[in-house]
């Protein structure tokens, strides 16, 4: 009879390691990653250095230890990425469009029009412009834009 525990201990830590990472990808969030780089840290000690110089005591030892700096390490790399900061805009979609340039579709009469702008028709309040003006979008309502003469460029 062959003795497959001695195979099993030298390889044990690999298949604790890799059976860490594939849960890793199966579950939400970056916490099984650490343990399962400090499980296959620690297999690779042991298949170096050999389980009868390594003792199961050791192992344990050795794998809160780099556990513990795995985890330490992530942390701060992970804090150190600076997330892309969201634009306050992001879900605003006529906050995106303040600074823009249209023509109007409508005349604006008694302070509202409409204009076309993207690919959109919307709503305006400014003064009162015949429809084919230029105009430049200054602030934003709701869904109803505030719009200005638009200044041609001196030339």
């Amino acid at each position: 009879m062959t003795d497959w525990t001695g195979a099993l201990s030298d390889y044990g830590w690999w298949i604790l390691g890799l059976l860490l990472l594939m849960l890793e990808t199966v579950l939400p969030g970056v916490y099984l990653l650490f343990f399962g780089i400090a499980a296959l840290v620690v297999g690779m000690n042991v298949l170096l250095i050999g389980g009868e110089w390594f003792g199961w005591q050791q192992q344990v030892l050795a794998y809160v230890v780099v556990s513990a700096v795995a985890v330490f390490l992530g942390r701060k790399w992970y804090g150190a990425k600076s997330e892309t900061p969201q634009s306050d805009t992001l879900n605003k979609r006529t906050q995106r469009l303040i600074g823009r340039e249209a023509v109007l579709s409508d005349d604006i009469v008694n302070g509202r029009g409409r204009v076309g702008l993207e690919d959109s028709w919307w709503s305006v309040e400014g003064p009162d412009l015949p429809a084919g003006a230029r105009v430049r979008v200054v602030g934003a309502d709701g869904s109803v834009l505030r719009v200005e003469p638009a200044t041609s460029p001196a030339g």
